[in-house]
C-alpha cells in the first residue's frame, strides 16, 4: 500500500520520516544501540483500541485482560533487542520461559513487534467481525512494508516468525489465567447471587439488559503479578439504614450531589462513562492514555513498549482485585438504597453497570495506570485527553465530549474516580478504596524487574 494511503489512514504525519534501518540489530550486543522511534506502537495501540470498541460481548473485565496481554506481548517481542530492558519471563504468574533470537544473528525489531501485535490481537479477538479482522491485517502489512525495505529477506522473515512466537507463546500462557475466552460467558445464570438486605439488584434502568451480575468468578482468576494475586480484600463500611451511620451518609451525599449537578460535572461524568456498547471500556480509556502519553513524550521503542505493558497489566490486575472485592460484598449501588431509605422516585444521572458496587473499577484500574505512568513519566506529566475526541453530542442529557487537559496523571486518576460518585454510580468510599487499592497494584507492577 502507497505511503501516502498509509499516512491518511493512521493520522500520522511523523511516520513518513521512520528510519527502517535503524530497526535492525542483533540482539543484546550492538555496540552502537539506535534509536528505534515509538510511533507504530501507538498505531498498534490504537488498532487495539478500535478492535475492541462497540465489539459484541465486550466487557470491561475481558478487555483489560486483553490489554495486560497485549501490552506484554509488545514488551516481550522487543525486549532482547535492549541493551537496558530485561524479560518478565520467570517473574509474572507461572511464566517461566519464553522464546528466544538466536544468538549472534540480526532481528529487526519493528517487524518482530509488528506481527506479535497482529498475532495476538488476531488471537484474543478471534471472534471479531471480518472488518476489524481485515484492519488488523492492513495495519500489520503496513507497516511490515514499511520497515522490511532494504532489508535482506532472512531477516525479515527471522524476525516476523520471531515476533509470532513470542505471540503465540504468551497466548498459550494466557488459556490458564482463568479468562481464556471469557466473552462466552460474561452472564452466568448458574451463578447463586445472595439476596440478603444491602445486596446487589438488577436496576430498572442500567447498561445492560441482562438482570445477571457480569463475570461473577472473575475475582478468581490469575493475576500477572504475583504479589496482586495475594492482595487482601479491603473492608467496607457495615450496612445500616440508621441516618446517622456513615453508610447511609455516604448514600445520601450521592442523592444530594445528583439534584445539584452542574454542566461542567455532568460532561465529567460523561467523559468516564465509557460504556462497553459505546466505547473501548473504562480499561480502554486507561490505555487509550497511554497512547497519548506516548504520543506526548515521543520515547524510544522499547520505553514506548514498556508503557503498554505497564499499563495493561496494571489494569488487568486491577480489575482482577476488584471483582474479588464486588463478589465478596455483593454490595448494591446507591440507586437501590436511596430509593427504599430516602427517595423511592430517585434515578440517578449515569446508567448503572450490571454488577455489585464495592469498591470502584473506575478508581482502581485509573489509579493503577495513573501509579505505572508516573513513574515512567514523572509526577508533572502535562496531558490532554483526547480519548472522546469527534464522539457525538448526547443530546439525551445536553452533554457535548470536549477534550480535557490535566497537569498530571493524578489529576487523572482522581477526576476518573469522582466521575462515578457525579453519575451516581459509586459513594466515595468505593472511589476512595478504588484510588488506594489501585495504586498498590500498580506499584507491585512498577517493581518488576525491568531493568538489567
Amino acid at each position: 500500500m502507497p505511503l501516502s494511503i498509509l499516512k491518511k489512514i493512521t493520522g500520522w504525519a511523523g511516520l513518513v520520516g521512520l528510519l527502517v534501518a535503524q530497526a535492525c540489530q542483533p540482539p543484546n550486543d550492538s555496540p552502537t544501540p539506535v534509536v528505534l522511534p515509538a510511533e507504530p506502537t501507538v498505531l498498534w495501540g490504537q488498532m487495539t483500541l478500535k478492535t475492541m470498541t462497540k465489539l459484541t460481548a465486550n466487557t470491561p473485565t475481558y478487555g483489560s485482560r486483553v490489554l495486560g496481554f497485549m501490552g506484554l506481548t509488545m514488551y516481550e517481542s522487543v525486549v532482547n533487542g535492549s541493551d537496558k530492558h530485561r524479560s518478565l519471563a520467570g517473574q509474572l504468574s507461572d511464566l517461566n520461559t519464553l522464546p528466544k533470537p538466536e544468538n549472534g544473528q540480526t532481528y529487526n525489531w519493528m517487524l518482530a513487534m509488528n506481527a506479535g501485535q497482529a498475532t495476538m490481537l488476531h488471537n484474543l479477538y478471534d471472534y471479531a467481525d471480518k472488518f476489524r479482522q481485515y484492519s488488523i491485517d492492513s495495519l500489520e502489512y503496513q507497516i511490515q512494508t514499511q520497515y522490511s525495505t532494504g532489508q535482506s529477506p532472512d531477516v525479515v522473515d527471522r524476525s516476523v516468525r520471531y515476533g509470532r512466537a513470542v505471540a503465540n507463546a504468551l497466548f498459550e500462557w494466557s488459556k490458564t489465567d482463568g479468562g481464556y475466552q471469557g466473552y462466552l460467558n460474561n452472564f452466568d445464570g448458574a451463578y447463586v447471587f445472595p439476596t440478603a438486605v444491602g445486596n446487589w439488584v438488577p436496576p430498572t434502568k442500567g447498561q445492560s439488559a441482562s438482570k445477571l451480575p457480569l463475570h461473577p468468578y472473575w475475582g478468581q482468576h490469575r493475576t500477572f503479578a504475583k504479589p496482586n494475586n495475594v492482595l487482601p480484600v479491603p473492608p467496607m463500611l457495615p450496612y445500616s439504614t440508621d441516618s446517622n451511620s456513615a453508610y447511609y451518609k455516604q448514600c445520601l451525599a450521592v442523592y444530594e450531589k445528583n439534584g445539584t449537578l452542574t454542566q461542567a460535572e455532568k460532561e465529567i461524568a460523561a467523559w468516564w462513562g465509557d460504556d462497553p456498547s459505546e466505547t473501548f471500556t473504562p480499561p480502554g480509556h486507561s490505555y487509550s492514555l497511554a497512547n497519548i502519553t506516548v504520543q506526548t513524550a515521543q520515547p524510544d521503542l522499547f520505553k514506548a513498549a514498556e508503557t503498554y505493558a505497564r499499563v495493561g497489566m496494571a489494569v488487568a490486575d486491577a480489575f482482577v482485585n476488584c471483582w474479588k472485592a464486588k463478589y465478596t460484598y455483593h454490595c448494591e449501588r446507591p440507586s437501590s438504597y436511596v430509593q427504599a431509605t430516602i427517595d423511592k422516585n430517585w434515578e440517578q444521572f449515569w446508567p448503572e453497570p450490571p454488577f455489585p458496587a464495592f469498591y470502584s473499577g473506575h478508581s482502581v484500574q485509573a489509579a493503577a495506570a495513573t501509579a505505572v505512568l508516573e513513574d515512567l513519566y514523572g509526577l508533572s506529566f502535562r496531558l490532554t485527553d483526547t480519548s472522546h475526541l469527534g464522539r457525538p453530542r448526547d443530546d439525551i442529557r445536553n452533554i457535548d465530549y470536549p477534550v480535557r487537559t490535566y497537569e498530571n496523571f493524578q489529576a487523572i486518576a482522581d477526576e476518573a474516580a469522582l466521575s462515578r460518585f457525579l453519575g451516581g454510580i459509586h459513594t466515595q468510599q468505593d472511589n476512595e478504596t478504588g484510588l488506594t487499592e489501585g495504586r498498590k497494584i500498580g506499584l507491585t507492577i512498577n517493581h518488576l524487574n525491568w531493568k538489567k
